[in-house]
Formats: structure tokens, sequence, C-alpha cells
């Protein structure tokens, strides 16, 4: 793969890396016929990032090859790694001329070229490995509900949140207006807890098509992030989600420019008792209330019950899972966990609930033809990212 970029296109691809680096702390580069892809995804699959650069941002574009099994090279590289060379955005913006971006697959190396002014030549050789495919299942389409509005106006809207904020709610109310709450737990005391409301009126928006009364609660770091860059690029951001529990999609396009964002929501414990889908997309039902409860074995099943399906495909490499607890424990252990929970301190927070989004491995088959995908499905009963 050769991919040139020049003049202000340099700074757009610093943002997006930047944009890329709040959510994941490994970069997926895969060069396609339809353009250079830049992905990641966090450590909890709760949140998923796709940027793609069509042709005609670049000043030259060369996908490269197809390898032995008659697919493009992919690989990833340590996000911190990649970030370095575009660390200064206002520096690419005055110094760089043109970025050369190359692959080298004998050498192991990805090499990334930084020509600036006077003649002076930055370059950076990066160590990267070889991957499957990284893909989020999720369809716009089925989104019930959808918002779309110039990022300058939701940028102006979550400065009110604090930094150290977590998640956000959005709501819709009556006369079409469009809320954003701070989330609060239910059982935090009101006294001690502050609530930062506001709401934006339906002009704001260029459209707006939402159920009235539609609540749900997502991630606010990620979302900061991909706002930055939109403000910076003047795009409009379009925003579709379902019910609670189901991903949330923002997107952004351009003629030169794709961006995906998928986030895991706040689940309903109204809706928990229906089979988990994704957008519409029906998989395996839930298992029981006391199987839930472990994390490691619910993966596992989920594991096994796709390959026992007859994909044919082994555990994906990029989201490894380990062994499952055992399923019968000692009665003096269960005994201590009970006098452990009866312990708690008082007024500590429940467990949140944020459904983990699907993911579509592909994997590289022994012989040419299509390769099969596997999806995993993951619950983080611990409310991280």
């Amino acid at each position: 793969m050769k991919c040139i970029v020049t003049g202000g296109n340099v700074k757009v691809l610093g943002r997006a890396v930047h944009s890329l680096s709040r959510i994941g702390d490994e970069l997926y580069l895969e060069p396609t016929e339809s353009g250079l892809s830049l992905r990641t995804v966090n450590s909890s699959r709760s949140a998923f990032a796709s940027f793609l650069f069509a042709p005609l941002f670049f000043q030259l574009y060369q996908p490269g090859g197809p390898q032995p099994d008659g697919e493009l090279l992919r690989c990833k590289v340590h996000m911190k790694s990649f970030l370095s060379v575009f660390r200064s955005l206002p520096s690419l913006e005055k110094t760089v001329g043109k970025c050369l971006i190359l692959l080298k697959p004998r050498a192991n190396r990805l090499v990334v070229q930084l020509h600036c002014k006077y003649g002076v030549t930055k370059t950076h050789n990066l160590a990267f490995q070889e991957c499957e495919r990284l893909q989020a299942v999720f369809d716009t389409q089925r989104c019930a509900n959808s918002l779309c509005a110039p990022a300058r106006v939701l940028a102006e809207a979550v400065v009110h949140f604090p930094q150290t904020l977590a998640e956000v709610t959005l709501g819709a109310g009556p006369g079409g207006k469009i809320s954003l709450r701070n989330y609060v737990e239910e059982e935090a005391e009101p006294r001690k807890t502050m609530v930062t409301e506001l709401w934006l009126a339906e002009d704001e928006f260029q459209t707006a098509a939402v159920a009235p009364g539609s609540r749900i609660t997502f991630c606010l770091k990620e979302f900061r992030g991909l706002l930055t860059f939109a403000e910076a690029s003047n795009l409009p951001l379009t925003i579709h989600y379902d019910v609670p529990g189901r991903p949330m999609v923002f997107t952004l396009d351009d003629a030169v420019l794709e961006v995906h964002l998928v986030l895991a929501t706040l689940s309903d414990p109204e809706n928990d008792l229906q089979p988990p889908t994704t957008n519409g997309v029906s998989h395996l039902p839930a298992p029981s209330d006391d199987f839930a409860d472990d994390l490691e074995a619910y993966m596992i099943a989920m594991e096994t019950s796709t390959y026992e399906e007859g994909s044919g495909v082994p555990p994906s490499p990029t989201f490894p899972l380990r062994t499952p607890h055992p399923a019968k424990s000692d009665p003096e252990e269960e005994e201590e966990e009970e006098e452990e929970e009866e312990g708690a301190v008082p007024g500590t927070p429940p467990h949140k609930k944020f459904r983990s989004l699907f993911f579509g491995s592909v994997l590289t088959p022994g012989g040419p033809g299509p390769a099969p995908t596997q999806e995993v499905l993951a619950e983080d009963s611990d409310g991280d990212y």
C-alpha cells in the first residue's frame, strides 16, 4: 500500500487519528478499493469507530496487491505510536506539505514520512501486526429515531457538562424539543447530586425524526472526540438510535470521507427480558439470570453456540475468550459471597449494564473463497468502557 496526502488533508488525517485515540489502544489499517479505512475499538467492546478515506482524498492512492489468500493486507499498530506522528496539529498545518504512508509487508514496517518546509523530511518506521478484519455489525436503516444537526450546535450543548462526566442521556420532549441531561443513578441521594439539563429547540436540527418520550444513555467521552473532529471539519452529525440497550450510531458523510461511531447504550431493565438484538437483527436468546451473572461463561456459551451451528470458524483471535469459571462452586464460598453482599457499604450505586456491540470478525480461510463472519456478544455488567 502506498498513499500520499497533501495540503490541508494532512491536518484532516491528523484530526481523525486524534479522534480515534480517544477510543482504542490499537489502530487497524485496511486498504481497500473503496479507500483507506482506519478503525479502532475499546477494550470492553462498547465503542467502535471507523474512518474511511476515499481515493480522491489522496494525491496518490495504491491499495497494493493481493496476498496469497486473495485479500489485501490488513494490519494494526499501537495507537500511541501512530499518534506520535500527528501529535501537534498546528505544526502539521504550518510546516508539513505532504505525508507519505507506505506499508512494507516484507520488512513488517509501516513507514510514515512527513515532508516539511525547507527540505526537512521526518521518517517514522512503525512495527505492525497482520490482523483480521474488524467490523461492528449495525444497520442505521433499522433505527427508529434519527437526528441531524450541525456539529457546532451539539458541541456548544455538551460544553456545559464537566469533562469528568461519564454518561449523558438524550431524550425527546414535547414539541419536538431534544434534551441532554447528565445520567444519575436511581438510588443516588438527590441532595448530594447535581443535575444539569438543557433543551434544544426543534429548529436547531436539520432533521429530527424521534418518538416523543424516547430516552437513551450513552458514553460522553467518545462522543466528544467525534464532535471535535466534526466541528473542525464543518460537517453535520447524524445520530441514529433505537431502544435502550441497542447500539447508538453517529455518522459523518462527505464526498471523500465516511465516519461511523458506534456506542453501546445503557440497557433498560424492562427490555432485558427481550432477546438481544442489534438494530432489529435477532441473535441467540439471553441466558437465565443465574447464568448471566457470570460474564465469562456467557461469552464462552455464545462463542461455542456460534461455532457449533456450522460456521466452521475457530474462536476469534482479536477478542480472545478466557476459560469460564466452574459451574459448581463450594457452598462455603457461596456463604462468604452472601456475607460480603450483606456487608456492602450503604449507598453504593448499583452496577450499570452496558450492552456490548456485535462484531463480525472475518478470518482468513485456508483456501480461496469468501471468509465467514463470526459474531460475538458480550455484556459488560460493570459499566466499564
